[in-house]
């Protein structure tokens, strides 16, 4: 996947292959009146649950969204970091079969 991608044709993208795979996806379209920091997607298939934050190939992850995602983790939860980069190497094993790695990318 093209690393020049915006982080909202990156998401896109991301839910067209999720569905693709038969996920439940959610993402709050308007996040100003939610908890700072909440991951981008929420993926539900069978018994796994996913959180991913997306972000550019140059964006940065804010202290709050670190915080969400360490916290989930901790709790157990299937959490990950992707940049477009990540397409073939953990994005697409992620959603079309097994979980990757937690973390593509810091």
């Amino acid at each position: 996947m093209p690393d020049f991608l915006g982080e909202r044709a990156f998401q896109e993208a991301v839910l067209q292959l999720a569905r693709l795979h038969g996920w439940l996806a959610y993402h709050t379209h308007d996040s100003r009146r939610s908890q700072a920091g909440f991951p981008d997607l929420v993926l539900v298939r069978g018994q796994r649950v996913v959180f991913a934050e997306l972000k550019s190939a140059r964006g940065r992850v804010r202290p709050a969204q670190r915080v969400w995602l360490d916290r989930l983790e901790a709790a157990g939860a299937e959490t990950y970091l992707w940049r477009p980069s990540d397409w073939d190497g953990s994005i697409v094993p992620a959603l079309a079969g097994e979980p990757a790695c937690r973390e593509a990318a810091a």
